[in-house]
């Protein structure tokens, strides 16, 4: 142990305990050695090099200790008055200390009677943290030193390299003879001070990019435009990395160490940075959380373009929070719901239970507001039902944001539906080739459909069709036909007026026509036409036709979500011609079909 003169002794006040030398002028012990440095000095020696005397030193930073033996955070960081001509303690990668066979791991205290201090030989128990604090140490023989007050703050290093892996904690409290006791792992101890995490060895990532990455950390944090770090940190990591730990970060640094720490991957230390740079160098801007928000590239730092939002002739980039709702079959008033939400094409689940039909407005409200962690910061939000033909025209966007919040979901976010059967292979495939063709178009066409109109359903089918149409507007919500009988009194499908017992709305959602539009509520009676009446579901039409000329098909989602607001706003909500404007908006782009993964256990 002669190379380890940087083992130090520390006492303050009626305390006396251990710390370890991490640079020219730092030491690090535990919170609990020094909790009385506000009333009394603390003073550190150097068993091995006795001719520098005692250091005063003062506590510069600290884990958070609140002073119950239980609680986190057990970490303090000493300045001394001086520098001291020591060479620092050296950090072995933190799963060195968890190699099989369990390596011999040494520790020198300070227990009493021995001020000149003693040796301790104890190894890990496993890998499995405490609390994700904490790893039990057990030792290495039931005759060798056992961990007594004055061992707290010693460095656990490993035996054969003396290179430091953890930090005694905790002496054994159990009876019986049994010796153990805890330490935290240098992989915890970089969560509450940011330096150490440079003088940790994480293999597979480079040292200037961790170096980079904390420089960045300290000046986001400083400037306070990173507020949300588990948005950041899903932003950067990819679907196969680990998710945000039960606790959560507890600062944007802690976010920073644990991809450094946990996250294999040494792109998304890159695109972490490359995030909080291009933060760093936007204009201040107000979009959530975050301050300015990063884009969609998961390798390309933000732009202040992309951060504002799609400038005057750019589309949209829509991040999804797709919200599936179908019967259960537990009965009818049983419904199966699953959010989910994209991140750069890739489907993350959210939630997913079989709620009674009373329920299921609470459940997508709480689901929701979930699932906008996972959305990729900059992108414009966009909440999608896919619901069963028969319950297309629910008064979802008329739905509360919140137990707290009464704001309308369709005048919070863009907001659409989408039927459900045509989630299918051919009919997405011509969706998509439709939606190429429109994205270079500059405003959006209304194909009408009058609420009166004579024309059969299958002429409806080939107009569509050969106009290629974007949009079709009704001026009626959807309505089912019901089925002829025949003489038996049994549904009759077949015979040459067949087509008569399908409606409109049931033949333009089986044409790919990408959006449907129509008023919830308006006209019942399809003979007032035939009687020279006026109609309110044409002046619906006329109204929407202006309101939409001179925007982009992409835009339509953005466009209702203001017209549901303006009539939101309206002195008389209820009798705003927009108030129940209801738009299924189909880019299978945005909803690509892969299932999310693990959505439901194979044994379920």
């Amino acid at each position: 142990m002669s190379s380890a003169s940087w083992h130090v002794r520390i006492a303050c006040g009626g305390e006396a305990g251990a710390g370890f030398l991490v640079s020219e002028r730092h030491v690090l012990t535990c919170a609990h050695v020094v909790r009385d440095s506000a009333r009394a000095p603390v003073a550190v020696s150097f068993p091995h090099r006795e001719d520098l005397g005692e250091v005063t030193a003062a506590v510069c930073a600290h884990g958070g200790w609140d002073g119950r033996s239980d609680d986190l955070g057990d970490l303090a960081v000493l300045e001394l008055e001086h520098t001291v001509p020591l060479r620092p303690a050296e950090f072995a990668a933190p799963e060195d200390a968890y190699a099989e066979p369990r390596p011999r791991l040494l520790v020198y205290g300070f227990p009493k009677g021995y001020r000149e201090g003693t040796l301790a030989e104890y190894r890990a128990t496993a890998a499995q943290r405490i609390a994700d604090e904490w790893v039990q140490l057990e030792a290495w023989s039931a005759h060798g030193q056992p961990l007594a007050p004055g061992f707290s703050g010693s460095a656990v290093t490993l035996a054969d390299s003396n290179r430091v892996v953890g930090m005694v904690s905790a002496a054994s409290r159990a009876a019986g003879g049994v010796r153990n006791g805890r330490m935290l792992p240098t992989s915890v101890m970089a969560r509450y001070w940011p330096p150490l995490g440079d003088l940790i060895p994480t293999p597979g990532h480079q040292r200037t990019a961790k170096e980079r990455l904390r420089a960045l950390v300290e000046r986001a944090s400083e400037a306070g435009v990173a507020g949300d770090p588990e948005r950041l940190y899903r932003d950067a990591v990819g679907p196969f990395d680990p998710p945000v730990p039960p606790g959560g970060f507890g600062s944007l640094w802690s976010a920073a160490w644990y991809v450094l720490s946990e996250v294999d991957d040494p792109d998304v230390v890159t695109r972490l940075a490359d995030r909080l740079a291009g933060l760093l160098e936007a204009p201040a801007l107000p979009f959530g959380p975050l301050g300015p928000a990063s884009p969609a590239s998961p390798a390309s730092p933000a732009s202040p373009a992309s951060l504002a939002g799609p400038a005057p002739g750019e589309l949209p980039v829509w991040s999804p929070i797709l919200v599936e709702i179908d019967h259960s079959g537990a009965g009818d008033d049983q419904f199966l719901v699953e959010v989910s939400a994209y991140r750069e094409g890739l489907r993350h689940p959210v939630g997913s239970a079989t709620v009674a039909a009373s329920h299921v407005r609470s459940y997508v409200q709480e689901r929701v507001d979930d699932a906008f962690s996972h959305l990729t910061p900059g992108t414009d939000e966009l909440l999608a039902f896919v619901l069963p033909r028969a319950l297309l025209n629910w008064p979802v966007a008329q739905w509360e944001c919140g137990a707290d919040d009464p704001t309308p979901l369709g005048c919070s976010y863009p907001l659409v539906v989408t039927d459900r059967s045509r989630r299918k292979g051919g009919l997405r495939h011509r969706l998509a080739r439709q939606w190429e063709q429109l994205d270079g178009r500059a405003t959006t066409v209304l194909h009408r459909v009058e609420c009166g109109t004579r024309e059969k359903p299958n002429k409806l089918r080939f107009r569509l069709r050969q106009d290629g149409a974007d949009l079709a507007g009704f001026a009626a919500p959807p309505r089912a036909a019901p089925p002829r009988a025949d003489r038996t009194g049994r549904a009759d499908r077949t015979g040459p007026d067949a087509d008569a017992d399908v409606t409109h709305f049931d033949v333009s959602l089986t044409v790919p026509v990408p959006m449907l539009l129509w008023p919830r509520t308006g006209c019942e009676d399809a003979e007032h036409h035939r009687d020279g009446m006026g109609c309110q579901g044409s002046d619906f039409l006329d109204r929407l036709a202006a309101h939409i000329d001179g925007y982009p098909p992409a835009e339509l989602p953005r466009t209702i979500m203001s017209l549901r607001e303006s009539a939101d706003a309206a002195d008389e909500p209820d009798k705003h011609w927009a108030r129940d404007v209801q738009l299924l908006w189909d880019d299978p782009r945005c909803f690509p079909d892969a299932p999310p993964a693990h959505r439901h256990s194979p044994v379920a």
